[in-house]
């Protein structure tokens, strides 16, 4: 699937800052958002089916480029976090990568986002994932992929995940998400393979409560496609 890649041509259209978005070190003429060095890492990286353990009820089969760690890791904070917005184009055409992986041979496509809460989008000038879904679907359009990106989900405030344990994060995700008006409706094709996008999985919580309210007004998501995986730490 590197046909869909150019990851350095989208990489080498970002201009400053000099320092770089995977491994943080400013070096002298970096005209890139991202080094050679953490480019040569990121296209190295190849999708794969990922599954947490427990898996939640509802969690579709999922598949991540790659771990969070490194570049990755690194790429993703700089991109939500700390105002990186040129990275969306790269990272959304890795997703797209993860996405035609996870779906196999070319055929329609519903990509649904996994929803920014009101004040998360707020303090990231814009949905992040939103943005991502628009680059992985122009990525997807350009290889051939008839694609549509569906937006009929909103979520309601809710506390951050990074505070909570596996039960607390599945406790928030049960009621974190509603039908926007006239969401119900649908809109993408009959035949079409529903995607869920996210940026990280963790427990696989935010996925399976997304699948399981789509899934109350149509056809339920075949897969659910993210950039990174966390993976579990060995207790010593």
């Amino acid at each position: 699937m590197r046909g869909l890649g150019g990851l350095w041509a989208d990489l080498s259209d970002l201009v400053l800052p000099a320092d770089c978005a995977g491994c943080r070190e400013r070096r002298p003429g970096l005209r890139h958002g991202v080094c050679p060095e953490c480019v040569s890492t990121l296209g190295a990286l190849r999708p794969r089916s990922v599954r947490p353990s427990p898996a939640p009820a509802g969690l579709p089969p999922c598949f991540a480029l790659g771990p969070y760690a490194g570049p990755l890791r690194e790429a993703l904070l700089a991109y939500k976090e700390h105002g990186r917005h040129g990275l969306a184009r790269p990272l959304g055409a890795l997703l797209a990568e993860v996405v035609a992986v996870a779906v196999g041979p070319v055929r329609p496509v519903t990509l649904v986002p996994v929803p920014d809460t009101a004040a998360a989008a707020r303090a990231r000038y814009g949905d992040h994932l939103d943005r991502l879904a628009r680059h992985c679907a122009d990525r997807l359009r350009r290889a051939g992929w008839p694609v549509r990106v569906l937006r009929p989900l909103r979520a309601l405030p809710r506390p951050d995940s990074v505070t909570l344990d596996s039960a607390g994060r599945a406790a928030a995700a049960e009621a974190a998400f509603r039908f926007r008006p006239g969401g119900r409706g649908g809109g993408g094709r009959a035949d079409a393979t529903v995607v869920v996008l996210d940026d990280i999985v963790t427990t696989g919580a935010t996925l399976a409560a997304v699948s399981r309210t789509l899934t109350a007004i149509g056809p339920s998501p075949a897969v659910a496609a993210v950039l990174a995986a966390t993976e579990k730490r060995q207790r010593r």
